[in-house]
């Protein structure tokens, strides 16, 4: 029997099991080529607007919507429930869930808004801006450090995965010491392979157990740091979030925190890199860099198939598919961007297409509420970088670069540079 909501009483087997329901499409989502786009994903997509499906781990089959206005459906309508998906083993792309049941990204509105309102404190345009400086201060020093190694050097290690990690941190008031171990642990939990589960599950156990001790000691002696702000005070009328809460919101802040930014500046800078004329054109006119970056953010599949599923509280409709109460539900974010129908030749590069919002940061009430922090990292890295190497290029041929084959996301584990 399809798991269902608690509060749920199973739907006839009928109504479960409908004759009009397509065989799912085994969805493996493993495609790891440079940023080609997932050719699963361009055959779903093809096929119409909502797939049945079924994933590597999880027991049940899912529906997975593709178009825009799908997508945006699912993802405001209180119908769709992430809630319901705590204690299932629901479909996904890894064998051991990235979420905890206590996390913000399971919580549906009205109750993820108490803590979304908290996160949402450390990514304030104010709060921003007043950070930008020191990550200038920070991207400079990498770049140095890469200057004075020469080239071939590589951007990964130097700049692509060392800024985020950096400024998440300090945002968050760990020790230098603890943030190699805390990066390694946020890949651990990433990972997508069947023996990497219990590697996965130590690392969560172990992310949550340092922030919680980090909590008690910043309750103690408070210092000028997001735990500090948000373990001593609260939203007028709301109660004081407990350690529990801050701890997987932490948690849940240094995944985000090491997410986009790191994955998209090497993904940004190797498209520019590979295709004719696109990097020059940017050191020439660099007052075009925010709607190319924008492009970029939209264009570039920097995940793997899909995030987390929401459950159907009630019968719905989606696109002219019928789903039932009970089923699962996945959207993707990354088939939304390339809507044929809000996006004129979506496949293409075009900075100068119609203004559009696009779906990489989410949508809704579980939109990324670390965006601003990661498009002012994505602005800095890049434009730190076609100011002081304007003469950038690969250092390998691009059928050289090495991907990352073992974790959700898309990005060059390393990437060989020349200047």
């Amino acid at each position: 029997m399809r798991n269902m909501p608690a509060d749920q009483t199973a739907p006839s087997s009928d109504r479960r099991h409908p004759p009009t329901w397509p065989d799912a499409v085994t969805c493996p989502f493993d495609f790891s080529e440079a940023l080609d786009f997932d050719p699963v994903l361009a055959d779903l997509m093809a096929r119409g607007p909502v797939s049945r499906v079924r994933l590597p781990y999880g027991d049940a089959e899912a529906w997975l919507v593709l178009s825009f206005d799908g997508v945006r459906q699912v993802t405001t309508d209180p119908r769709f429930s992430r809630a319901a998906i705590v204690g299932r083993d629901y479909p996904r792309l890894t064998p051991e869930p990235i979420v905890s049941p206590e996390s913000v990204n399971v919580l549906d509105p009205p109750r993820s808004g108490r803590l979304r309102r908290a996160a949402a404190r450390a990514f304030t345009k104010k709060r921003v801006e007043r950070m930008t400086p020191a990550v200038e201060r920070v991207a400079h020093r990498l770049l140095d450090e890469m200057a004075d190694h020469g080239p071939p050097a590589d951007l990964a290690h130097h700049l692509s995965t060392r800024l985020p990690h950096h400024t998440i941190c300090e945002l968050l008031g760990v020790a230098p010491a603890d943030r190699p171990v805390l990066l390694r642990r946020t890949h651990e939990m990433l990972a997508t392979a069947p023996e990497a589960r219990r590697t996965a599950a130590d690392a969560k156990r172990s992310l949550r157990d340092y922030f919680a001790g980090l909590v008690v000691e910043r309750r103690r002696a408070p210092g000028d740091d997001l735990i500090s702000a948000m373990a001593t005070a609260a939203a007028d009328g709301e109660e004081p979030l407990s350690e529990e809460e801050l701890a997987v919101l932490a948690v849940t802040l240094i995944l985000s925190g090491n997410d986009t930014a790191a994955c998209q500046i090497s993904n940004m800078v190797y498209t520019l890199l590979t295709r004719p004329g696109q990097w020059a054109a940017l050191v020439d006119g660099p007052g075009r860099l925010p709607a190319v970056l924008d492009e970029l953010l939209r264009l570039i599949p920097f995940r793997k198939g899909v995030g987390i599923p929401r459950v159907v509280l009630e019968d719905v409709d989606v696109a002219g598919v019928s789903l039932r109460a009970g089923d699962f539900v996945h959207v993707s974010y990354l088939a939304a961007n390339r809507d044929p129908a809000v996006f004129r030749d979506p496949h293409v590069l075009d900075p100068d297409r119609p203004a559009h919002p696009h779906m990489t940061f989410g949508w809704g009430g579980h939109h990324c509420v670390a965006a601003p922090l990661a498009l002012a990292e994505l602005r800095v890295a890049v434009g730190t970088l076609l100011a002081r190497f304007p003469g950038l290029r690969l250092a390998v041929p691009a059928r050289e670069v090495v991907w990352d084959t073992a974790t959700i996301r898309r990005f060059p584990v390393r990437l060989p540079v020349r200047w």
